[in-house]
């Protein structure tokens, strides 16, 4: 008698399963807020707000203290001149994020989730382990980063700074429980203080618009500078963080759009949208740090400035302003905080996604933090704050490393027309992609190669 029920259940799993896919949906990463944001009204313009939100959680990834550091080096190394790079990364940047909330849109799965149906369960594993490694490092660079800025503004120790930078997952739990729409307003206020920040040291350091406008046009020297091409793949290979990809596909589903063709289609419509402008406020960021780094540094002479604490030593003197590097030093804290707070959620969707494990999310929360903060203890104990500086690179070589296992599998899949259906990449923008993703791999083993050889 046990054997029907058994093909009963079997072929009920069959008929739940989609084309293209193994398995049936999987119940959804962050289901306490799935669906859970009305997006009804009429209008374009009531529509993007009510859409808008995921973008800017993920947008604070391309502004964290992890690029800081290599923004403030190019600015005072070389000027205005890598700003082109900055805008490229910025391309790229929009691109792999739309494909992440058209598949997270016309799927119904994150990221994660894809790659548990499609992939044998070792490989499986292997993606979950290095995408954990991945989400580890780029928290520690924002604890790192927050940690410093409590130390500038407050005179916090950094061991006990980087133990209060765990106190965001109280935050996160306290903010999701009345709504995913105030952790989204928290991280907008957020980003509004960094791009405050340095709007008003862009107003100090008066820099030259001609220049500045100019840097936006690849030099030639990209190609024969050895030194500045480092640097600008530094800027490229670190920008696109993976964790953003899987967090992205998950959370444009906090949205309640219409499960239909035209609804998905209007869904993934204004989900670009939104991580586009979202993306291009992180343009301005990092756009200014590199002029603020080159209209200070560079016209000064100080050409060798490339630590945060030592951009934030200079700023008051050279500018003459009071206030310029406490400014400065509340923008860091701003953006590691930012950070922090969707990196926290990059873990949850991700362990589920991948593992269909579900813990409480204060639980999964506190592991994460948990990773992310033991290694950068050990490491200001043991070297103090000139550790700091290592451990930051550090972590931009471990995203670099995973960065090709997030964005070849979600190239594949948004090509796939059984997985896709109608919302599958057209043949221009599946060339592009494969173009792109294989370029961004080939640099990031390039800058792997330079590191190891010192």
């Amino acid at each position: 008698m046990a054997e029907p029920a058994v093909r009963r259940d079997e072929g009920r799993r069959r008929a739940d399963r989609e084309p293209g896919w193994r398995r049936a949906r999987l119940a959804p990463s962050l289901a306490e807020v799935y669906r859970s944001i009305p997006v009804a009204g009429r209008g374009w313009f009531r529509k993007a707000l009510a859409f808008a939100g995921p973008g800017y959680l993920v947008a604070v990834g391309y502004m964290d203290p992890g690029n800081w550091a290599t923004s403030i080096a190019g600015g005072s190394a070389f000027g205005y001149t890598l700003l082109s790079v900055i805008m490229i990364s910025n391309l790229v940047a929009i691109l792999f994020q739309a494909l992440a909330a058209k598949l997270g849109i016309a799927t119904g799965r994150d990221l994660a989730q894809a790659v548990r149906d499609h992939y044998s369960p070792p490989a499986v594993i292997f993606h979950w382990v290095i995408c954990e490694i991945a989400i580890a490092a780029c928290d520690l660079a924002e604890v790192i980063g927050s940690a410093i800025a409590l130390k500038l503004l407050f005179g916090v120790p950094m061991a006990l700074g980087v133990l209060l930078t765990g106190l965001d997952v109280l935050v996160v739990l306290l903010l999701q429980h009345r709504g995913f729409r105030l952790v989204e307003a928290l991280v907008i206020t957020l980003i509004a203080t960094m791009g405050a920040s340095f709007l008003f040291e862009i107003v100090l350091s008066r820099p030259d618009m001609r220049a500045v406008l100019a840097g936006f046009i690849p030099s030639p020297q990209l190609a024969t500078n050895r030194e500045m091409l480092y640097l600008a793949i530094g800027i490229l290979g670190a920008t696109v963080m993976p964790h953003n990809l899987y967090l992205h596909s998950s959370i444009v589903q906090t949205r309640r759009y219409e499960e239909t063709s035209a609804g998905k289609r209007e869904a993934v419509r204004y989900a670009t949208l939104d991580s586009t402008v979202a993306l291009m406020g992180a343009l301005f960021i990092n756009g200014a740090i590199l002029v603020v780094a080159a209209a200070v540094f560079y016209r000064t002479g100080h050409h060798e400035v490339a630590e945060i604490q030592d951009a934030y030593r200079l700023l008051t003197p050279l500018l003459g302003v009071g206030g310029a590097s406490t400014v400065f030093a509340l923008a860091l804290l701003a953006s590691g905080q930012n950070s922090t707070l969707t990196g926290t959620l990059a873990g949850q969707i991700t362990m589920e996604g991948f593992l269909d494990i579900r813990l409480r999310p204060w639980l999964r929360r506190l592991i994460t933090r948990a990773l992310a903060i033991t290694p950068a203890i050990v490491v200001v104990f043991l070297y103090g704050e000139s550790g700091t500086a290592k451990l930051l690179i550090l972590s931009q070589v471990v995203l670099s490393m995973q960065l090709s296992f997030a964005t070849f599998p979600l190239v594949k899949f948004t090509s796939e027309k059984l997985k896709m259906g109608e919302f599958v990449n057209p043949r221009w923008l599946k060339w592009l992609a494969w173009v792109v993703a294989y370029f961004i791999a080939a640099l990031n083993v390039w800058l792997l190669v330079q590191i190891f050889r010192g």
